[in-house]
């Protein structure tokens, strides 16, 4: 994660009590910039949301995923196309064939770990921090 500073979050909910919001947030308090994907919002985090990948007008590092594990291969072919050099699946998101084709197209893979977990275990925080 060192290396991707620009992380686009697909399925970033504007509902605070979700589990997508709640690690975006985290993340733009330790410095990431972060993007929302979500056809179904305008703006949050006070950020533009964007309706897909293939809309974000900028250089994408990282794709952290909330979706079902089923809706999977199509962010990751979007994923490609963008250049991004990483896909997340949050936990519980398992697609093996999505990972294996991400690999495939040179893309770190990370799958069933939630980033924030994963952020704060590297950096010797406790989540809340």
């Amino acid at each position: 994660m060192k290396m991707s500073r620009v992380i686009a979050v697909v399925g970033l909910s504007s509902k605070p009590d979700r589990h997508s919001n709640m690690v975006a947030g985290y993340l733009q308090e330790h410095g990431y910039r972060v993007i929302p994907v979500n056809p179904m919002e305008k703006e949050v985090l006070y950020e533009t949301c964007y309706p897909d990948l293939l809309s974000v007008p900028e250089k994408v590092d990282a794709v952290d995923i909330f979706r079902r594990s089923e809706d999977v291969p199509p962010v990751v072919e979007q994923a490609i196309k963008i250049g991004a050099k990483a896909v997340w699946m949050q936990e519980g998101i398992i697609n093996e064939a999505a990972a294996a084709r991400a690999r495939e197209a040179g893309l770190m893979v990370v799958m069933d770990e939630c980033m924030r977990k994963v952020y704060a275990r590297m950096h010797g925080l406790k989540e809340e921090e």
